[in-house]
């Protein structure tokens, strides 16, 4: 039977709750608005209430409370807690609500879904959804999105499209990364753990005045782990341990202010990884449903093929301000860079194949490795912004975007003595982007406001892939070349009622956009010409996306000022949905262009302050999504795996009706803080947790490429001093749960499953 619709019933209920969040916003409003409470200063240690969040969501400093957009802020104190242990940007999957992460490639390359949209491509060329922004730039290629984070302000997650500040692929949303800025103020603060597995975390920063005009603050971090995960296949090449890793990074930032008028802030970065590539596991999965086997061993593998990653990198940012007096010109100006990626695995998590290889049935040996030899990527934006408290207010910008990227793509025969090296593909793009926007807001009274947004995007991109060393197939006559172009207008329009004091109701219409996308993996196409056939050399095209949501939300603080609650509803509907087909028997990507994609949900972050000892923050989302093509087919597992889709042609499934990948319906998370002393900090303690409901790994649906998983975390410690030094005792996933987080479906059932349970001590200094 046919599912229903995002639009039918489910919608229906979506909105009964739209409706009861406008009932609960009236309905609070009948109480007396509660005082402001005075923010303590910081010698006076732990407030009992909730403290004002100032975000930059609209690039302009706000209190969280008065956007009219679903945001979380996750606030350097909390970010502490979960990132102990050597974590790297996976630590967010599913720690705040309608978010969640993979990556096929290990510590590199996380790929975002928020709301359910995101994109599944492995390729190192893939667009995504979700846009990841640090420091005002935006980072486009996957693999610079993995670069270590450390020394954070804060990080805001701006869930529904940002078509109008934010640009192209931001149809789902935002994630916004802010780093600890220089100021005249000496700070200094370290963190040093050690844990399993020889897991070695250090972070810190320093930063002051340099003269009177001139601050600067630098930062580093190192993180190293050991091998945990035996090699026990008796013939594995050179390595007989995986999963070790060392991490290294900077950042060094220079703020100049000669004046009240102007200040330049330069920020120059680089980091570098020496480790292990994602671990794939043969067969871990029993025929049928998606348990693990019996024997399944976190800490063993059975792989003839070798493992490497490596990444180096470098960025720089410049930023400058100059206040008119009426308004404020800023410019920033963003260059990223990397020098050398390569990452090597053994894609059919075991050894051998046929009767002779394992564990479990291996049909064909699969090694591969992919390498970025040089990427750049320059961005400048230009915007100017009304300043003062008046009712009216205004922001003009200017955005261009050009990124230059080679990639490589390597096949090894692991079959064969030394795994020589037997395919080599290239491609090369270049995407050249600019942008102009325009958002005004406007208070018709101390309770209403609306705000408008529009921009204009106008993106152009060049592809060309060859094959110099044919796998199976023979060499190509001569390079496949793609272009793509399209241009977009896209807005928001959002109204924002005070019923009092402390509760606001707010609307949001708003649209988002995605350029047109180019996806080349010609190494494993099934293409036996000259390579100039679309439908079998493996380059292929998505149009361009459209998403048009509209969301309301109920943004309010309670309980005399100790409860911060708020709630989002929304619904939307996506044209012509870039998918990637990944995997399938031939183990390519394949873009593919959606009629249809609807979705609805609602979200809900809360914070209470029980007193000035006690307090906790919660998260949670319910999001469903559905395909709406009936002609949309896709090639399913080629290893075995139980395909629960109807049949079409030529060994196709139809995906109609299937929710997104990766795209949990239900995601919980939280996070208990106690501390004996609110001053002095003394005995505290941390419980978090991050819970995700089951979800499918591929658009097609099978019993097996699916899970849930439940991740806990415990940080216990002492701090004196006014809570400047802490030593603590710390343990991820301390519930040690194996959860697979994702599959390789051309071969075999193989896996990539979570880390395991770690502990370790933490000592922290502030100065």
């Amino acid at each position: 039977m046919r599912k229903t619709t995002g639009w039918g019933l489910s919608g229906a209920t979506t909105l009964a709750f739209v409706g009861a969040i406008a009932f609960a916003g009236l309905a609070l409003a009948q109480e007396p608005p509660k005082p402001a409470q005075e923010e303590p200063k910081a010698e006076e240690g732990r407030t009992e209430y909730v403290e004002e969040v100032v975000v930059t969501a609209q690039k302009r400093s706000e209190d969280i409370q008065l956007v009219p957009v679903a945001i979380t802020a996750v606030q350097a104190q909390d970010l502490a807690v979960v990132m102990a242990g050597g974590q790297d940007i996976r630590f967010l999957s599913a720690r705040v609500p309608s978010l969640t992460l993979e990556s096929s490639f290990g510590r590199a390359f996380p790929r975002f879904y928020m709301r359910g949209l995101g994109n599944t491509d492995f390729d190192l060329n893939a667009s995504q959804p979700v846009s990841m922004i640090v420091d005002e730039v935006v980072l486009e290629n996957p693999v610079v999105k993995g670069m270590p984070l450390f020394d954070l302000d804060r990080v805001e997650i701006l869930r529904g499209p940002q078509g109008t500040l934010f640009g192209r692929n931001t149809p789902a949303g935002v994630i916004k990364f802010e780093t600890r800025k220089p100021s005249q103020e000496f700070e200094a603060d370290f963190r040093l753990s050690y844990g399993s597995f020889d897991t070695i975390d250090f972070s810190g920063g320093v930063g002051g005045a340099l003269t009177d005009t001139i601050s600067a603050r630098f930062s580093a971090l190192y993180q190293s782990r050991s091998d945990w995960v035996d090699n026990k296949n008796p013939n594995a090449p050179k390595e007989d341990a995986l999963g070790g890793y060392d991490t290294t990074a900077y950042r060094l930032q220079l703020l100049f202010e000669p004046n009240d008028k102007f200040k330049a802030l330069l920020n120059v970065h680089g980091w570098e990884l020496d480790g292990t590539a994602r671990i794939f596991r043969a067969n871990i999965l029993k025929h049928g449903s998606n348990d693990l086997v019996d024997d399944f061993r976190q800490d063993t593998v059975y792989h003839d093929g070798l493992n490497k990653q490596e990444i180096s990198a470098l960025g720089g940012v410049l930023k400058m301000d100059y206040d008119f007096g009426a308004a404020t010109l800023t410019s920033v100006t963003g260059y990223e860079s990397i020098d050398d990626m390569y990452s090597r695995g053994d894609i059919d998590g075991g050894y051998g194949a046929g009767a002779t290889g394992g564990p479990g049935f291996i049909p064909f040996a699969s090694e591969s490795a992919d390498g970025i030899p040089s990427l750049d990527q320059i961005t400048e934006e230009l915007r100017l912004a009304s300043n003062g408290d008046g009712p009216f207010r205004w922001l003009l910008g200017a955005y261009y975007f050009k990124e230059e990227l080679d990639i490589d793509s390597f096949s090894y025969n692991s079959m064969a003595a030394g795994n020589p090296q037997n395919g080599y593909a290239t491609q090369w793009q270049e995407s050249t982007s600019y942008a102009l926007f325009a958002s005004v807001d406007y208070a018709f009274s101390e309770a209403f406001s609306m705000k408008a947004g529009l921009r204009y995007s106008n993106d152009e991109r060049d592809f060309e892939a060859d094959r110099p060393q044919p796998l199976f197939q023979p060499p190509l006559t001569k390079p496949i070349e793609r272009h793509v172009e399209g241009d977009n207008v896209s807005g928001d329009l959002s109204a924002t009622y005070k019923t009092s004091e402390n509760v606001s109701l707010f609307g949001r219409l708003a649209t988002g956009y995605r350029a047109p996308s180019i996806q080349g993996r010609i190494m494993f196409a099934p293409d036996f010409a000259d390579g100039q056939n679309p439908a079998t050399n493996g380059v292929s095209v998505a149009d361009e996306e459209k998403i048009t949501s509209f969301e309301v939300g109920l943004k309010s603080i309670l309980a005399d000022n100790r409860l911060r609650m708020n709630l989002t509803a929304y619904i939307f509907q996506m044209d012509g949905q870039q998918l990637t087909a990944v995997g399938g028997q031939y183990n390519v990507a394949t873009l593919l262009n959606a009629d249809k994609t609807d979705g609805h949900g609602f979200e809900a972050d809360i914070e209470y302050i029980a007193s000035a000892n006690f307090w906790v923050t919660l998260g949670g989302s319910w999001n469903s999504t559905e395909i709406n093509d009936s002609k949309l087919t896709v090639a399913p597992c080629g290893g075995g795996c139980t395909v629960l889709d109807p049949a079409g042609p030529n060994g196709t499934v139809y995906v109609d009706g299937n929710s997104l990948p990766n795209a949990p319906e239900w995601i919980f998370n939280g996070i208990l803080n106690y501390q004996s002393d609110p001053v002095n900090k003394g005995f505290f303690g941390s419980l978090d947790w991050a819970y995700f409901s089951e979800k499918n790994f591929m658009l097609y649906e099978s019993e097996e490429f699916r899970s849930d998983g439940l991740e806990v975390g415990l940080r216990l410690g002492y701090g004196w001093s006014s809570g400047k030094y802490e030593v603590a005792l710390f343990g991820r996933n301390i519930l040690d749960a194996e959860i697979v987080e994702g599959g390789i479906d051309f071969n075999n059932l193989t896996g990539m499953t979570n880390e395991p349970r770690t502990v370790g001590l933490e000592f922290v200094a502030r100065f």
